[in-house]
């Protein structure tokens, strides 16, 4: 299982940077995709106590700024112990753990994530 949880929607920029991040690392990490529609994000709530996107759980560590993620998964990537965690987690296919957090989506995105 992996130790790394990301909330995030499809179609937000940024959350689409911590994706790529975490690909180029190759990170294992648990996809969740939550609503387009912040106050119905309730997952993100109740972790991070905000409605906004990208936010990435490790353990008892919650980040909800992107640079902050990407500073987290760039150290994460090169301590000793992250690489060795990192090399028995990584799997070709993170995709097959997403979780969709609503079965109906808007089809029309907020202006911001």
């Amino acid at each position: 299982m992996p130790a790394l949880t990301l909330y995030h929607t499809e179609w937000c920029p940024e959350c689409a940077v911590v994706r790529s991040r975490l690909d180029e690392l190759e990170i294992e990490y648990k996809s969740v995709i939550v609503p387009t529609v912040r106050p119905f994000r309730k997952q993100v709530f109740e972790v991070s106590g905000q409605y906004y996107v990208p936010v990435l759980v490790d353990g008892d560590t919650v980040l909800t700024e992107t640079p902050d993620i990407l500073e987290h998964l760039d150290d994460l990537a090169s301590t000793p112990e992250g690489q060795e965690s990192v090399a028995a987690e990584t799997t070709p296919d993170h995709t097959a753990r997403e979780e969709s957090a609503v079965a109906d989506r808007e089809p029309y995105p907020s202006s911001h994530p």
